[in-house]
């Protein structure tokens, strides 16, 4: 069954829970913060994906450790995508985090793919393009922010009119908008250093370098950067006055 978290300022946002492993964790609180309230769809457990985002004022879809074409495993996932498509071109303000940046991609016709040097995991750094400085979202993000990655599969190429945000020394797809309201970020902003690290227990892998220190000291980082970023995501599906911008400026800016 889905579940409702109070908030202030009657923003609903609908959430897609892919997996148990990752849960809005430190998104919760940031979200409630903000005047949010969340419409959790635990996905994995049974619930159904609404047919529409009609009645909520955004959308955000988390991670998971299947792939975003992973239907077998996954038989939500087609539904899923067909939302966030259907968000995509309806302007419903919406976030895909790492799993639901790929299938946010794989749904407008991006694809996506196994990385071909191998997982990104633990503590990096992105950098913002020239788009990022005229993004609602990501304008007021440091020039390097700190992430945190789990992923194996890649965003291998933007869907048609994306505009990329953030990249990255290992991957360049890192986060990207598409139409006026809807975002991806291939990394995490929800976790703990502890939750990552016990993601990467699983596989036998130790805390040392970038899932050491290194974790640590981007989840200090990330507290701040990433709490007002989903202060902005919040303040966007309310509709807050000089936050949307019109679509032909979004969609002429590729830079």
């Amino acid at each position: 069954m889905s579940d409702t978290a109070a908030g202030r300022a009657g923003v609903h946002l609908l959430v897609l829970e892919h997996d148990s492993s990752d849960p809005l964790m430190r998104l919760a609180d940031w979200l409630a913060e903000a005047g949010a309230t969340v419409d959790i769809r635990r996905l994995h457990a049974g619930d159904a994906v609404p047919a529409s985002a009609a009645g909520y004022d955004g959308v955000i879809s988390l991670g998971g450790e299947m792939g975003a074409l992973d239907d077998h495993i996954a038989p939500w996932l087609p539904q899923a995508r067909e939302l966030l498509a259907a968000c995509v071109t309806g302007r419903t303000p919406t976030l895909g985090i790492c799993l639901g940046a790929q299938l946010m991609a794989a749904a407008t016709g991006g694809t996506v793919a196994k990385g071909v040097d191998g997982p990104e995991i633990g503590a990096h750094l992105t950098a913002k393009r020239d788009a990022a400085e005229t993004d609602p979202l990501f304008n007021a993000l440091p020039m390097t922010p700190d992430v945190m990655q789990y992923h194996y599969d890649v965003i291998q190429t933007l869907p048609p009119g994306a505009v990329l945000l953030l990249s990255g020394t290992g991957y360049p797809n890192q986060a990207f908008r598409l139409g006026s309201a809807a975002w991806a970020v291939q990394f995490h902003i929800e976790p703990t250093a502890e939750a990552v690290r016990s993601w990467a227990a699983t596989e036998g892998r130790e805390p040392v370098g970038r899932l050491g220190d290194m974790l640590d000291d981007a989840e200090r980082q990330m507290g701040e950067v990433w709490r007002e970023f989903t202060a902005r995501f919040v303040s966007f599906a309310a509709g807050a006055v000089g936050v949307r911008m019109p679509l032909p400026l979004l969609e002429a800016d590729q830079s």
